[in-house]
């Protein structure tokens, strides 16, 4: 029973950061947000007991790829979305 709870939890948790992933105007907000979006899929992962799944979320997205975006935005200088 604490399983599908957590579940559903972690659940909304990922779309709530996916949702205010796409809705944040500071680009480095939406990339926290999209942080910890990718962590929550990878508790989902865990709870269903696919914890190579989860580890190689965790570290590939969460650690190397966010380095990245991190990187391209501070390399471009982009602070905020211009209209």
């Amino acid at each position: 029973m604490a399983d599908k709870v957590l579940f559903i939890v972690f659940g909304a948790f990922a779309v709530l950061g996916a949702l205010g992933t796409i809705t944040r105007r500071n680009i480095l907000h939406a990339l926290l947000l999209l942080v910890f979006t990718f962590l929550n899929v990878a508790a989902i992962f865990f709870l269903t007991q696919a914890y190579f799944v989860a580890m190689v979320q965790i570290l590939v997205y969460a650690g190397a790829i966010m380095v990245l975006f991190v990187f391209v935005i501070m390399f471009l200088n982009l602070r905020t979305f211009q209209q």
